[in-house]
């Protein structure tokens, strides 16, 4: 229970059981010129509904996706969410759980962690799926490193086509530990392949392309595959886990290890996080494979049970010996994945995928017709396109915003050779009459 001292004896007791004689000495390590004097400018105050009337305020202040439709994607997607995902993370035996040290008394969490692996292989066709990663820039990096060490050489050739943050980060794992970062251009807004050939070298260990790309648009992903392997190389595919509901799925066209971002996996956009990194690969990469994985077993007893199989934490073992240092997974969140999916199931998976193809194509088709928008590539896309327009980009989010709309990415920042363009996405939560509204918009600020 907590206590608060309100008279001038509780403050003497509570000063006695401290151990100090006053108030003062509580902040003696907070240097003098620093501490503030005078009285906070505070209200009066306040009941509980007066708070929570005064939180509810606050909280409209933010431009919620349960009131603005968003168009914005690249990484973070608003997809629907079924109401039970929210039931079952909310029970205490889980929201409340951490690392299973303990197997005998973590059977449930272990379980949890083991259904989420087998739905991953299930979903990426893929021999073994570790027990999740922070996020899908950290799950590519890991990757990275992993063929790195797999094949004892020290390169490795990342698209450009790849999320420009996905790029900084694996880039960094790799400059980190004295490996070599090459970027492979684009053309036509998909992986260059004669560029792709003629960077491939003994010293290459992988390359890595995402699918689809950041732009959307889906990439050669055979003719890759056959390139790297060719030289002796492995194909690291990043994949939007939602499009495998209607694409072929990264170990049916030769990827050696497949990884990506599964928060549209149940996950809300959040702002921004806490995100989820799944991990998958061929199964003679197992003890390679970073992160924890829990497996099935039965007991002395014969009944099943659960344990972590395998573990490659520095916290387990000599650090210069761990294959990766992230310390822990995204348990809550692949929970949240795991009930999703099975929630969904196959068929409702396609439905998914199949109506966020249908509804992009539908918003490309409304945009690219407004007088001074164009596309940017003519290519296969998913759910996300890039478009020119034929203003700046924060000017046209600036109008859309007025208007309740949370429009497309301003690409300036991540590609300024590209010249004024927008990334917009459409999942399925996006109606017809959001895409119209839109659509509107865009034509009034381009007429105007």
């Amino acid at each position: 229970m907590r206590y608060i001292p309100t008279t001038e004896k509780d403050r003497e007791a509570m000063l006695k059981s401290l151990g100090i004689s006053s108030i003062e000495e509580l902040f003696n390590d907070i240097p003098e010129e620093v501490r503030f004097r005078g009285e906070l400018n505070l209200p009066p105050p306040q009941s509980e509904i007066e708070v929570l009337n005064s939180l509810r305020a606050l909280a409209q202040k933010n431009a919620d996706l349960d009131r603005y439709p968003s168009f914005l994607g690249a990484g973070a997607y608003d997809h629907l969410i079924p109401s039970a995902v929210q039931h079952i993370l909310d029970r205490a035996e889980f929201y409340t759980s951490y690392t299973p040290y303990q197997p005998e008394i973590s059977q449930g969490t272990l379980q949890a962690m083991y259904e989420y692996q087998s739905l991953i292989c299930n979903l990426t066709e893929m021999d073994v799926a570790n027990a999740s990663m922070y996020d899908g820039a950290t799950a590519l990096a890991e990757a990275a490193i992993l063929a790195c060490g797999a094949t004892g050489r020290g390169k490795a050739l990342i698209a450009r086509t790849i999320h420009p943050e996905y790029r900084q980060v694996t880039q960094l794992y790799l400059e980190s530990r004295g490996l070599e970062a090459q970027y492979v251009p684009y053309d036509r807004g998909q992986v260059d392949l004669h560029s792709l050939k003629n960077n491939l070298d003994e010293d290459v260990a992988c390359v890595l392309i995402q699918q689809p790309n950041f732009w959307g648009l889906l990439e050669e992903v055979e003719e890759i595959a056959s390139l790297a392997h060719e030289n002796g190389a492995l194909f690291i595919v990043c994949v939007n886990p939602i499009s495998l509901g209607i694409l072929e799925a990264p170990g049916n066209y030769g990827a050696d290890i497949a990884v990506g971002e599964g928060q549209s996996l149940g996950g809300p956009v959040a702002f921004g996080g806490p995100f989820l990194g799944f991990f998958a690969a061929r199964d003679k990469f197992i003890r390679q494979m970073p992160g924890r994985i829990a497996g099935a077993t039965n007991d002395a007893q014969g009944r099943r049970g659960f344990v972590l199989t395998l573990q490659t934490r520095e916290q387990h073992i000599r650090r210069e010996r761990a294959t990766s240092n992230i310390c822990s997974n995204q348990a809550l969140n692949a929970l949240a994945a795991t009930v999703f999916l099975s929630l969904i199931g196959k068929e409702g998976l396609q439905e998914v995928a199949n109506l966020c193809l249908q509804k992009a194509h539908y918003a490309y088709q409304k945009i690219v017709s407004i007088k001074g928008f164009a596309p940017l590539f003519t290519g296969a896309f998913f759910s996300e396109f890039p478009v020119r327009t034929p203003l700046p980009p924060e000017k046209i989010n600036k109008a859309l915003w007025e208007r309740g709309i949370i429009g497309g990415l301003d690409l300036k920042a991540y590609y300024p050779e590209l010249g004024p363009v927008m990334l917009f996405n459409v999942t399925e939560a996006r109606t017809r009459e959001d895409i119209d509204a839109l659509a509107q918009v865009l034509e009034e600020v381009a007429n105007e």
